[in-house]
């Protein structure tokens, strides 16, 4: 298999958005749309990636040389269409030679499958492969014009087409492949002599073509090559996502009640009998092993969950969270950084922050682990088979030891050994028939200001 890059097409101004973070850097799925793009590229084992960027997206620059090195960024200056996007990475792929396949960072969701099969039709001979779709609005997409062998012949803009070629729904995503010979090659053919005085990366198509070249259309659906160029591509592209990944959750054994309710992240990982109740959020870094549950109304997010635990409903499981096998976590509860050991339970309003819960503890409701002083954050130790009464809160750093019980309200800011009982509140007291004189007091001293 020849060696594999990708151009990551990223310079656009995103004008459209209407947002201070520039487009490619929104999000689908919890991921900026760039990152989809250099996924995509390395899933297809590419081995170089470069994104060309404008000189003033700052912000694209800083993101793209945190993922990928400074070395994998090239400089559009000034913007001279797509075909000059493309020879702008020339210089900073230096002396690579294999396949190129030219990608965008604002269309997310193309499969891998669809790029594997451009490098196929180079891999047979093709000097050029095109990634179309078949469009429901044709409209102003170029027209993919083949012939009867499947032979791409053309593609044509649709200001410039035919009332024949606008019959076509066959349109262009703009996502190609060449060997990098080839495509460098007939880049430095391409002219600006256009209405807009642009160098179009289309044009080598017909150049390839002039020059005895075979060029290759790939099929894939149009939710694959769905672009984002506005608020509301950006909601189709999520929506998409969405669809898509809710799908392939429920093919693989995962129940959802309510599928439509429920939204996952781009790495969000379900195993096989998952319940999903309605209206669950799956924030990035999730994954629930086999036979858990995830009740109504729950947020996740940097979260494992084992088998056979249950979540919620109204539960919050933030990063850090990690909860070994049939732990449960109830309505209201909150649980970030702690483990939360097989068995044990904290069923309602509980804040559990910074912890370690041994297997079979039992957390009551109203538990506060008090984790931070304003400046540190600090660790709750509770061990196993213990038990923590209802509206108590611990003062980290703490550590209640195995089978120790805690009274209900106490606030603990000491260890607890094992098995001992801890109680740490103010001491009850009565004083007989003092309610009926305070209220008859007041009473009097409420009557004499009506007077007054």
């Amino acid at each position: 298999m020849a060696a594999r890059a990708a151009i990551i097409l990223a310079a656009g101004q995103g004008t459209r958005m209407k947002s201070a973070l520039p487009k490619v850097l929104h999000s689908v799925g919890g991921r900026p749309m760039v990152d989809w793009s250099v996924d995509l590229a390395r899933r297809v084992g590419c081995e170089r990636i470069i994104v060309v960027c404008s000189p003033a997206g700052i912000a694209v620059q800083d993101h793209v040389r945190s993922v990928l090195g400074e070395d994998a960024i090239a400089i559009q200056d000034p913007p001279q269409g797509t075909g000059h996007a493309v020879g702008c990475a020339k210089e900073a792929l230096g002396p690579f030679q294999g396949d190129i396949v030219v990608l965008y960072g604002d269309t997310p969701l193309i499969p891998a499958v669809a790029v594997e099969a451009l490098f196929d039709e180079l891999a047979n001979g093709a000097s050029v492969g095109v990634l179309g779709f078949d469009a429901a609005e044709p409209g102003s997409y170029g027209r993919l014009i083949t012939n009867h062998a499947g032979d791409l012949e053309a593609i044509v803009e649709a200001k410039e087409a035919s009332e024949e070629q606008l019959a076509v729904t066959f349109c262009n995503s703009g996502v190609m492949a060449a060997r990098a010979e080839n495509l460098f090659s007939l880049l430095s053919k391409v002219t600006n002599d256009n209405a807009k005085g642009e160098y179009y990366l289309t044009d080598i198509v017909g150049l390839a073509r002039e020059d005895g070249g075979l060029c290759r259309a790939v099929h894939c659906s149009e939710t694959d090559v769905l672009g984002v160029n506005s608020r509301v591509e950006l909601a189709q592209a999520e929506t998409a996502f969405q669809t898509r990944r809710r799908e392939e959750l429920l093919i693989e054994g995962v129940t959802m009640t309510n599928p439509e309710t429920v939204f996952f992240s781009y790495d969000t990982m379900i195993e096989n009998d998952v319940i999903i109740e309605p209206n669950v959020v799956f924030g990035p870094g999730v994954y629930v092993r086999s036979g858990a549950r995830i009740r109504a109304f729950s947020h996740l997010e940097g979260a494992q969950i084992s088998n056979g635990c249950e979540i919620g409903p109204y539960a919050r499981l933030r990063p850090g969270a990690v909860l070994e096998e049939g732990a449960k976590i109830g309505n209201f509860v909150e649980v970030k950084k702690t483990r939360i050991g097989k068995g044990a339970k904290a069923n309602h309003l509980a804040y559990l922050g910074d912890g370690d819960v041994g297997a079979g503890a039992n957390i009551g409701a109203g538990t506060i682990f008090c984790n931070y002083d304003g400046f540190l954050k600090y660790q709750t130790r509770v061990g196993k088979n213990a038990f923590v009464g209802s509206n108590s809160s611990l003062v980290a750093p703490v550590s209640i030891g195995d089978g120790a019980i805690i009274g209900s309200g106490s606030v603990i800011t000491k260890d607890v050994e094992p098995d001992a009982l801890s109680v740490a509140r103010g001491r009850q007291m009565q004083k007989s028939g003092w309610a009926t004189s305070f209220r008859d007091k007041m009473a009097e001293i409420k009557a004499a200001k009506k007077k007054g």
